[in-house]
């Protein structure tokens, strides 16, 4: 027998060699059952410069000890949360993000079994880590990554860009509740109530004796009528039912309407109207989310993100959900950038979507450096705007006899002062100005709208910080910030909605949409961390 192998396999090898003569193909030996005396590393398999060694190495430098805090200790083990960590941050770079893809790149993808050290969590132990136990540590983590890049010299805080984008919910979009339909059915079932009421307030003698001609007290006129009143009142009013000799079946049939039907409306209602909390729309499903206009011209639920970066490297990142706006929420992003990295920056730059006297009074306060556009920054070089004599921003100002003066040099004498709170609570302070006599003016069609006098509000301290700006952001610093804030802030969303491929957040919950953000900023970070290495 040994003797036809070896006859067998020289007849096959005289073959191949006659075959290599002759110029036919030749193909490398496969044996998929191949035996092998020393098994391959994994180790072998990486390239020396691939991203899932820079992932790797990155994480290691970060401080997780916050992390590692959250587990209470006893019981089985638990995976580690480096590994845990390291496998998340790789999986976003890598476009994958959901839990079963992750498990099964561990199962089959080589980079990722090396990451993880041949340990393979399941997706639900995958989204416990991601969606529980890394949602309460998931600043403190980023922060971290913030300060390894200060640390390694990737960026000093000296020039900070600010911007904001929407990024869609997870939610249909058509299922919205609206506050001004919450409000109007409020009402709704709030006067069907009190007409019931009405009906039921003569069930007796001794109600009518009570109460007369008048209304119940909840049912007084202005009142907003709580479920808990209506409560109050129906315990009040089955009292009195029960002490009534005769049936009456009419005051018991409203009694029931508004106990099983009513009620229960004006319950949800206000529940709603607590979800709304300030906002104009939540998402059904998704309740922290708010309908935003996207840039296509679509109402969608979203999540109004603000990020800061330098060098395009993520340094921070919050949510403002109250208004499309990111005005309101430039100094709660600021002061979410000083508890996580330590200090505020030097210089703040962003558009004109920040420039308000609450934001420019906050980095006075802070001593941060001021080149934020207001709304009016680059109209303000238009002849057009310069040459309108019927703008206040070019009005003549006496500043002894404290007066305006018209295009037909008419005087607008000061009238009163008004305090303006914004929604955080900052109070300012405007002026109102108004024209003595508009009547008989020629051009007043093209000087002011409506009936009266011409009437211009001035605010003082909003015009000084604009100066201000205006002076910084036409510096030549100031030129050649704005100029890097178009290259700087700009790619990173590019990078997160194109690069990336996320448009759409996974997770619903502000807390959950959070670690989102923090995974894919920490990704994003190490990809620029890879380009600088390489």
């Amino acid at each position: 027998m040994q003797e036809q192998a070896t006859t067998l396999f020289g007849e096959i090898a005289k073959e191949e060699k006659g075959k290599r003569k002759k110029g036919r193909q030749v193909f490398k030996p496969y044996e998929q059952n191949q035996m092998m005396l020393l098994p391959p590393s994994l180790e072998e398999l990486i390239p020396e410069k691939h991203m899932v060694r820079v992932v790797n190495k990155t994480i290691d430098g970060l401080r997780i000890e916050a992390l590692v805090s959250t587990y209470e200790g006893g019981g089985t083990s638990a995976y580690h949360p480096l590994m845990m960590l390291k496998v998340l941050v790789y999986a976003y770079v890598s476009k994958i993000y959901s839990s079963r893809k992750i498990a099964k790149a561990l199962r089959e993808d080589v980079n990722f079994m090396w990451l993880s050290g041949m340990n393979r969590p399941d997706f639900r132990t995958i989204n416990a880590f991601r969606s529980g136990r890394l949602k309460r540590v998931i600043d403190e983590v980023f922060g971290t990554m913030t300060l390894f890049l200060i640390e390694h010299g990737y960026v000093d805080l000296e020039e900070y860009f600010v911007d904001g984008t929407k990024i869609r919910a997870d939610n249909n979009k058509h299922k919205v509740v609206w506050k001004k339909n919450t409000k109007r059915y409020k009402q709704k079932v709030q006067e069907k109530i009190k007409g019931l009421l009405k009906e039921i307030e003569e069930v007796n003698e001794e109600e009518n004796k009570r109460y007369g001609d008048r209304d119940l007290e909840e049912m007084g006129e202005g009142t907003d009528l709580t479920s808990e009143d209506v409560k109050e009142q129906i315990k009040k009013i089955n009292e009195i039912i029960k002490k009534v000799p005769k049936d009456n079946k009419k005051a018991t049939k409203a009694v029931r309407e508004i106990e099983t039907k009513l009620t229960p409306k004006l319950e949800r209602y206000e529940e709603q109207g607590k979800r709304l909390a300030g906002r104009n729309s939540y998402a059904k499903t998704d309740t922290d989310a708010t309908v935003f206009r996207m840039k296509d011209g679509q109402l969608l639920p979203a999540y109004n993100l603000i990020i800061g970066t330098q060098n395009q490297f993520i340094l921070n990142f919050s949510f403002n959900q109250r208004k499309a706006s990111e005005s309101n929420g430039l100094i709660e992003h600021l002061r979410h950038g000083k508890r996580i990295m330590g200090r505020h920056p030097s210089v703040v730059v962003g558009g004109s979507a920040y420039g308000s006297e609450e934001n420019y009074a906050f980095l006075e306060k802070e001593e941060i450096g001021n080149y934020l556009k207001y709304n009016t920054f680059h109209i303000e070089k238009n002849r057009k705007f310069r040459d309108n004599p019927y703008r206040k921003e070019n009005f003549p100002y006496d500043r002894g006899t404290d007066t305006y003066r018209c295009p037909q040099d008419r005087p607008l004498n000061f009238k009163e002062t008004r305090k303006v709170t914004t929604d955080n609570g900052y109070e300012t302070e405007i002026r109102i100005y108004r024209c003595t006599d508009c009547s008989n003016c020629s051009v007043s069609n093209m000087c002011k709208r409506g009936e009266g006098n011409r009437t211009i509000q001035i605010n003082r301290k909003l015009e000084a910080y604009r100066t201000q700006a205006r002076a910084n952001l036409e510096s030549e610093k100031g030129i050649a910030l704005r100029k890097e804030r178009g290259v700087d802030v700009e790619p990173v969303f590019a990078d997160i909605k194109l690069n990336q491929s996320y448009q759409r957040f996974r997770l619903r919950g502000q807390e959950k949409v959070n670690v989102e953000m923090g995974l894919l900023s920490i990704a994003h970070n190490t990809k620029k961390m890879a380009l600088w290495i390489n």
